[in-house]
């Protein structure tokens, strides 16, 4: 029966391919930022009512959207499948067609292609509920980049919100689209993403005219000496332990004739092992306040939106393997080495078990000295996530499809679990 469901579900999958290439490029073209997402989630919602799920409750921390499918035959298990639907904050450069006009967002990390796989697998699963032992839930969060300082959202707040009190998911799986060969699926045991947290360090001194700085307290130099700073306190960690303090954006209040009252820092923490956090946010709070000392200012460091890391528990990655390779093929499932991106699909992942993989879009090779992608000749390169010329061929979202379906399927069946 489950090779008769297999061969089911992959055929499904190919007829409904056109479409979620459809959905792929309408939202690739619409982009929303985080904690903006309402027409996407109107979308998703739209085409889960169409499938016949038996609910799809909206508005959950903020634009989140859950499906639920429950199968036609009894069983105890709950798979969840999750993808993330919002956009960065980045101009779209990828040279498709259907690229984002320049409206200050694009889809540089690939959440587009997210959102129409998972909707391409609801579908799929939909259309053969009454062999389906257990229930299904598809999860369409918001903010998975962050929200806006200021605001909630994400994984953290859709469980708070009860997105997953009923029924209880016994399994989360996801993944997430890389510059990794097309077709190509990434797995790792342990850490495979990075605990996160966001940096905002606000150094004050005291506003003057620019042609009499001695009547004032400029806070640019104690910036500068920050920032060199911040560049060496990776050798005061374990170098066997991963770790990365980035300023990615720098503001000030001043003019060019103008010197400011304050300069404000704004970056992220990233470790490979949870365990490092706490001491790098003690390092960086008392780097940040001597050196301001130092130049005569002061500083306020706040540590904002921690983000467990995504850890695959070695039991489920070995129950997975079978359905990733009867999905990828044998020779395009790999062991992929950890990253200090970080995904809150850790949120889920934690709670109810489960896996993250990652899964290849772009024109590359693996180099077999770093096992790290590059470009193939006469491809379109190497983009990596987060950067505007990041793009996503339209014949992997087939496979992305089918991972969905066939891991929720085997889930539900007893073939991918640890227990």
């Amino acid at each position: 029966m489950a090779d008769e469901m297999h061969a089911q579900i992959d055929r499904l999958s190919g007829e409904g391919v056109a479409q979620v290439i459809g959905w792929r490029r309408h939202l690739h073209r619409n982009p929303e930022l985080p904690n903006r997402e309402a027409g996407t989630a109107r979308l998703v919602a739209e085409e889960l009512r169409a499938f016949g799920l038996d609910e799809v409750r909206t508005q959950i921390a903020g634009h989140g959207v859950v499906g639920v499918l429950r199968g036609g035959l009894p069983g105890p298990r709950v798979a969840a499948l999750r993808a993330d639907m919002d956009a960065l904050p980045v101009p779209d450069r990828c040279g498709a067609d259907f690229a984002a006009p320049d409206g200050g967002a694009s889809h540089a990390c690939g959440h587009d292609c997210h959102t129409a796989m998972l909707l391409g697998a609801a579908r799929v699963l939909a259309a053969v509920r009454e062999r389906l032992p257990g229930t299904v839930l598809f999860v369409f969060q918001p903010a998975e980049e962050g929200p806006p300082v200021g605001e909630q959202g994400g994984a953290r707040l859709m469980v708070a919100e009860g997105a997953f009190a009923d029924p209880v998911p016994t399994m989360a799986f996801g993944m997430h689209v890389t510059p990794h060969p097309k077709g190509w699926v990434g797995w790792k045991a342990g850490a495979m993403y990075g605990a996160s947290c966001l940096v905002r360090i606000v150094l004050t001194g005291r506003q003057s005219h620019a042609s009499s700085p001695w009547h004032g307290i400029d806070p640019m130099p104690a910036a500068g000496a920050l920032l060199t700073g911040i560049g060496q306190l990776y050798r005061q960690m374990s170098a066997y332990s991963p770790l990365t303090v980035s300023i990615g954006h720098v503001e000030d209040v001043g003019r060019y004739n103008v010197i400011g009252e304050t300069v404000t820092l704004w970056g992220t923490v990233r470790c490979a092992e949870e365990r490092d956090m706490p001491e790098v946010k003690r390092r960086l709070t008392v780097l940040a306040e001597h050196t301001a000392q130092a130049y005569g200012c002061t500083a306020r460091v706040e540590l904002l939106q921690d983000v467990p890391a995504v850890r695959n528990e070695p039991a489920w990655v070995a129950a997975a393997l079978p359905t990733l390779t009867r999905v990828a093929g044998a020779d395009r499932v790999v062991e992929v080495g950890g990253t200090l991106g970080y995904d809150d699909v850790s949120e889920l992942v934690s709670r109810f078990g489960g896996l993250y993989v990652m899964l290849g879009v772009q024109d590359t090779a693996l180099d077999p000295a770093t096992g790290e992608p590059v470009a193939v000749p006469g491809g379109r390169g190497l983009a990596g996530n987060h950067h505007p010329a990041f793009y996503a061929d339209d014949d992997t979202l087939l496979t992305g499809v089918r991972l969905h379906a066939h891991a929720a399927y085997d889930h539900l069946v007893g073939s991918l679990l640890t227990r």
